[in-house]
């Protein structure tokens, strides 16, 4: 064994052998690994700054899609007139904004303006008045 281990250590002094120790690879694994926490850790609030985002763009979108309704066709219904269109025109909101695991928007059925539009956040359920109606989505 020891000439086996004297043997090596000639190879190493004359060049002959290039590597890495087991040392030097735990130490560059542990590095990485701490370097891999701190960067998931660091991107863990984006998720819910981006389910607000997207829940401030699609409350604006439904709303002005409610208002632009209303102000073409005072008076009329908007739960029905919403999406199905009117006689001579389109729908106003091709799509649902559908984000389930955040947040939903639902029409409460009885309004003629934009405060129609409710906002449900996991059990609480309001009226959406604008962007800051999506701080409590997580």
């Amino acid at each position: 064994m020891i000439s086996t281990y004297q043997r090596l250590k000639r190879q190493k002094d004359a060049g002959e052998i290039n590597g890495f120790t087991l040392i030097e690879l735990l130490i560059v694994i542990v590095v990485l690994g701490i370097l891999a926490a701190v960067v998931i850790f660091a991107l863990g609030g984006i998720t819910g700054k981006s389910a607000i985002a997207a829940c401030q763009a699609d409350g604006a979108t439904v709303s002005t899609a409610i208002a632009a309704l209303e102000a073409q066709y005072p008076g009329t219904v908007v739960t029905t007139a919403l999406m199905t269109g009117t006689t001579d025109g389109g729908p106003y909101v091709q799509s649902w904004p559908n984000n389930a695991t955040h947040y939903t928007f639902t029409l409460n059925g009885t309004g003629h303006d934009p405060s129609a539009l409710q906002l449900t956040v996991g059990s609480l359920t309001f009226g959406y008045v604008g962007p800051s109606s999506c701080n409590s989505v997580t």
